[in-house]
């Protein structure tokens, strides 16, 4: 025969799930989730099952029955087909037990489903240094993996040794056999806008009035260089004449030729200016005119035919004075 319940029992029993429940509200509120948020749980296949369903319902207590958790696998989250700005809070790795390696490929999906200032918690075993096994990273690189993926404030929040359930998860599931793995978890979050969007910039080309950047004049200071009536009627103020600072060689006229612009030929200059005006540009054209005409080789060619060798340009011509110009024709020129 069953006696009847103890009121006390029961009542201890509520406030037992009354706790658990604040503990459970206590540690999603540390993940950054809040009543009627989307939240999408990533997990692996080194995620222990009970611990999965323990976290999704921890979760869906937070959130509310009206709210969706989302449950991926991670080598399925790219096939998921999540609209992009899905969710709020993005989970990954974050199940007692799991060792989670994130890819580049799977932080970029992560970001994209997240929604603007969003929120994505992970945890991932990260080894001391660069080893044989390439697929797991340092710190250091997991913090440039999560910022080159488009997010942005990511921090570390916690980084503790392996326990030996995590470390045999870690040899079973990555074939890892090292020791010195640690777990970290890290938090980052997405910009406050999507991703190609655009913004009008305001810009104010307002020009500044001339009165409001003109410095105000110092009464005292204006006073102290001014001179008044009085001051200059002082029998014992001693004024200078201007022109008594003039020496004689101040008041000579100068020579119109000192006043003119060094020339080219003056300079040192070997090519003329542009728009000269000293001559130097005639000289050399006329110097370039005179080394195009035709130079004797033998220095007979005043003499005549007689005198002249067979390829000599005068060929033909009668006998000239020497210096004197002649005029070749263009064939002569060409046959030459």
């Amino acid at each position: 025969m069953t006696g009847p319940k103890r009121p006390g029992r029961e009542a201890e029993t509520g406030r037992t799930d009354a706790a658990e429940r604040s503990s459970a509200t206590a540690d999603m509120a540390e993940y950054g989730i809040s009543v009627g948020q989307r939240v999408a749980v990533i997990w692996d296949s080194s995620s222990p099952v009970e611990g999965l369903k323990n976290l999704v319902a921890k979760i869906q207590a937070l959130v509310g029955p009206e709210s969706r958790v989302s449950v991926e696998n991670i080598d399925q989250l790219s096939r998921s087909a999540h609209a992009e700005s899905s969710f709020d809070v993005v989970l990954s790795g974050m199940v007692r037990g799991s060792m989670t390696l994130h890819g580049a490929e799977v932080l970029a999906e992560i970001a994209r489903i997240l929604k603007p200032g969003g929120c994505v918690l992970l945890k991932e075993p990260v080894a001391s240094q660069i080893g044989d096994n390439s697929r797991i990273k340092t710190t250091a690189r997991l913090l440039t993996a999560l910022t080159l993926s488009g997010l942005v404030e990511v921090k570390e929040l916690l980084k503790e040794p392996l326990t030996p359930e995590e470390t045999q998860s870690v040899q079973e599931h990555l074939g890892y056999q090292g020791n010195d793995l640690l777990s970290v978890q890290m938090e980052g979050k997405k910009p406050n806008f999507e991703v190609g969007s655009s913004s009008q910039l305001k810009l104010s080309f307002a020009k500044k009035s001339a009165s409001s950047g003109k410095p105000a004049v110092d009464p005292a200071a204006a006073k102290l260089w001014t001179l008044s009536a009085n001051d200059m009627n002082d029998e014992g103020m001693d004024l200078l004449d201007s022109d008594e600072l003039l020496d004689s060689e101040d008041l000579k006229k100068p020579d119109p030729s000192s006043l003119k612009a060094p020339s080219c030929k003056e300079s040192g200059k070997k090519k003329a200016c542009k728009n000269c005006t000293c001559g130097l540009a005639e000289d050399l054209e006329q110097e370039k005119k005179e080394s195009l005409k035709p130079k004797s080789a033998c220095g007979n060619c005043y003499l005549g035919d007689a005198f002249r060798c067979a390829s000599c340009p005068y060929m033909g011509m009668p006998a000239f004075k020497p210096g004197e110009k002649i005029l070749l024709a263009e064939n002569n020129l060409h046959d030459a």
